[in-house]
């Protein structure tokens, strides 16, 4: 039966049409066998059986399962539907909060209406007689007032009230003590004797976010055994007990991890992988102390919780956070994301449908990064129907196209340098302002210019840098010393780099340098009063909306553009190519401001400040003095070095926030002079592209999305609006003869030519998303 059609009190209900039209092949393979995922594979996909599970299973279902569904989970209905969408795994509701099996933990209730129900086992069974494999769901951070009654000391203390800190109406249990080290594992162990799933996901896995200091006695005893000091009562980050606080969070964490996954792998066999969930978005692991570059060299899989996009950062996003992830976890394994079928707004109706667009294009710019889809309802149970058409013809494309889709490398010339250190100590409490605008500024303009980029973790500066001719360091304040070394060897080697604001004046505690470690690359040095050297002045500059610019130099004013003051001469002269498009101004927006520096003579200054007039009435919009000597854009050129920019004017920040058109044609500007020009992929034509480009062995692939549409900057989006014609231009990959192309979304085979190592074809028109494969 379609589960929007309530089940009579027996929990059967006539088959309908749909059911027997799609349950055929399901039924077929059925029959009794309890297979592991494994082993249902190996049966029916041979080719693939040598790979491991997590290696294999790229599409996703979860039907996140309410209370009230123990009663009318109709289970024949949700195989049909994992066969059309080709699923190829399951997560289930499993334990923590409430169990969905007969569990025997104590303090372990059962789901309300489970009765004698065994509704994870069920599903198990069902699952693996498809060859479905199955995440079993945990929610590990929330238990009711009874259990805190009877184990007070499992949970966390707030000094404030003498009761745990509380979330979603649960208390929440401390991660150090035996709820997190004993209970929990004990469930884990449970499950994974008696259901062997493949794995274990957990929706809320690590705690207690930073924004809190947990009190409880397990923690003054942990952290006076592992740091040797007492908590610190306040969030100071240049207390030392605070730092060392910051770090001993992510450690613990770290220590949950791997008991999780040790439990998980001795009672279930060596690849049930405990998985944790994770989002992708640096600033909120950093929030909930779940240090992402360690848990992706931990995992094998990495199951996403990044449901939705948001109007300040758009489809976009999800392509950031594919490039991020797989940046730290490797292209060589999956990344599986839940994608909301629901209503998703500053309200949330997760039982209305959201429309297909949408839902499209979140899926499609994530899986053009590398995401697999993982399609996510709310109850079993859907009165609004529609969703269950949306992954439909998607997840059909997706299985046919798989091998596209997966194992690829990237290929680009751009890297933006990022760390989660420098999210902590030196973004502290303004980590959006420091760290995450500039970043997004950067990600924002090269998504305008089509140019493939890859983002770098500090850490990994000297394994992926040798494929890169640019590094972007956007306000990376807090750098190690082997940090400075890695990019210092880049650009004695000839390597470009851009660089902004306060990069590299801070040690890995935030605390500032005597001066920018990297200021005899930049040619530029901080006096002693520079605003940038303290905490306090650098926040409050970053939040200045001020009416200045900065002026271009030299000035171009002349006769022919318009007129000039009075007994002035039109000036003339040329300008350097990264100011190429400004010809007709001498100045462009800024908002914000900066300060004197000490200049290097190498250097030439192309920006700099004009200074703040008012904005009303009109009779007072002018300034008698609108030049300064204040530089705002330093570019540093030396022979054997790579070309050098230097941001002082936080720009990538302003069109982060502002989304000035000038600002992101200079930001392009200086991208394309400082990498030389050196971009592997060239695209010509109308619209908002999000541009990838990957290779495999014999061939090159360009994913374009397609992010022109009517609702854009602000959701829903109800229609898609194609583009084109497109010219696209790729540099071959070694290995890559360009011998013939194809396109996998409109299956057309444009005309192909190559010249000078470069493949160039015309696409006519894409509507929502194309694959082209060069061979």
């Amino acid at each position: 039966m379609n589960p929007s059609i309530p089940a009579s009190s027996s929990g059967l209900s006539p088959r309908r049409t749909f059911l027997k039209q799609t349950a055929v092949a399901t039924a077929a393979i059925a029959g009794s066998r309890y297979l592991r995922f494994s082993e249902a594979s190996a049966a029916t996909a041979p080719a693939s059986a040598t790979k491991p599970w997590f290696l294999r299973a790229t599409r996703w279902m979860q039907t996140n399962i309410a209370e009230l569904d123990n009663t009318r989970y109709d289970i024949p209905w949700w195989r049909a539907q994992w066969a059309r969408t080709k699923t190829q795994g399951i997560v289930v509701n499993a334990g923590g909060i409430v169990a969905f099996y007969p569990t025997q933990i104590p303090f372990h209730p059962k789901a309300q209406f489970l009765g004698d129900r065994d509704l994870f086992g069920d599903l198990s069974k069902a699952a693996r007689a498809d060859g479905v494999a199955v995440f079993a769901r945990m929610d590990s951070n929330g238990a009711p007032e009874e259990t805190y009654q009877a184990h007070p000391e499992w949970f966390t203390l707030n000094t404030q009230t003498g009761r745990p800190f509380a979330d979603r109406g649960l208390s929440i249990p401390c991660i150090n003590g035996a709820y997190y080290r004993e209970h929990i594992p004990a469930i884990l162990k449970e499950i994974a004797e008696k259901y062997k799933p493949e794995g274990f996901t957990d929706n809320i896995w690590s705690g207690l976010p930073r924004a809190n200091i947990c009190y409880c006695d397990n923690c003054v005893k942990k952290f006076r055994a592992d740091r040797g000091l007492d908590l610190p009562q306040q969030a100071n980050w240049d207390e030392p007990a605070y730092r060392a606080w910051i770090e001993w969070g992510y450690a613990c964490r770290l220590e949950i991890w791997d008991l999780f996954n040790k439990t998980t792998r001795t009672a279930g066999g060596p690849d049930c992988l405990w998985v944790g969930m994770n989002g992708v978005s640096i600033a909120g692991a950093a929030g909930e102390f779940r240090d992402y570059r360690e848990i992706c060299k931990r995992t094998e899989i990495l199951m996403i919780d990044n449901q939705r996009r948001v109007d300040t950062t758009g489809f976009q996003s999800n392509g950031v956070g594919g490039r991020l992830v797989h940046g730290l976890l490797g292209w060589d394994k999956l990344a599986p994301e839940s994608m909301a079928l629901y209503q998703t707004a500053s309200e949330n109706f997760r039982v209305a449908s959201k429309p297909e667009p949408e839902v499209r294009l979140w899926a499609l710019d994530g899986i053009a990064a590398g995401i697999q889809p993982w399609w996510h309802y709310i109850n079993a149970y859907q009165e609004d129907r529609r969703m269950y058409e949306t992954p439909v013809p998607l997840g059909q494309w997706h299985q046919q196209h798989e091998e596209f889709l997966v194992n690829r490398t990237p290929v680009a010339t751009v890297g933006i340098v990022y760390s989660q250190r420098n999210n902590d100590f030196f973004g502290r409490q303004d980590a959006e302002a420091q760290v995450n605008s500039p970043q997004r500024g950067f990600t924002e303009a090269l998504l305008h210019a089509r140019i493939p980029y890859i983002l770098v973790h500090a850490d990994d500066l000297d394994r992926d840098a040798a494929q890169l001719k640019l590094l972007i360091l956007p306000n990376l304040g807090t750098m190690t010393d082997a940090h400075i070394a890695s990019v210092r060897k880049f650009v004695q080697n000839g390597g470009g780099l851009i660089a902004s604001g306060a990069t590299s004046l801070c040690d890995q505690w935030g605390d500032p340098r005597a001066d920018l470690a990297l200021g005899d690359l930049f040619g530029v040095h901080l006096p002693a009063n520079h605003y940038l050297r303290n905490e306090a002045s650098r926040r409050q500059s970053a939040a200045q909306s001020t009416q200045t610019y900065l002026r271009l130099t030299p000035e171009l004013r002349a006769q022919v553009d318009g007129p000039h003051p009075a007994g002035e001469p039109a000036a003339v002269g040329t300008r350097h190519e990264v100011l190429r498009g400004f010809e007709h101004t001498d100045i462009i927006p800024f908002g914000g401001s900066v300060a004197e520096l000490s200049l290097d003579p190498t250097v030439q200054v192309l920006l700099t400040l004009v200074p703040n007039r008012p904005t009303a009435p009109p009779e007072m919009i002018w300034t008698q003095n609108d030049h300064t000597s204040l530089p705002g854009l330093i570019l540093n050129e030396r022979a054997g070095f790579g070309r050098v920019v230097y941001l002082a004017a936080d720009l990538d920040r302003r069109y982060a926030r502002d989304n000035i058109a000038d600002t992101e044609h200079l930001l392009i500007n200086l991208v394309r002079w400082a990498a030389k020009d050196d971009i592997p992929l060239k695209i010509d034509g109308p619209g908002l592209l999000d541009s990838h480009l990957y290779q495999q062995p014999g061939r090159a692939l360009v994913h374009l999305v397609n992010l022109s549409n009517t609702n854009a900057w602000r959701g829903p989006v109800e229609e898609l609006i194609p583009v084109g014609p497109l010219k696209i231009s790729v540099r071959l990959p070694n290995g890559v003869s360009g011998k013939s192309l194809r396109l996998l979304v409109s299956n057309q085979k444009p005309a192909l030519s190559l010249a000078n190592g470069w493949a160039s074809f015309e696409l006519p028109s894409i509507l929502d998303h194309e694959l082209a494969v060069i061979e």
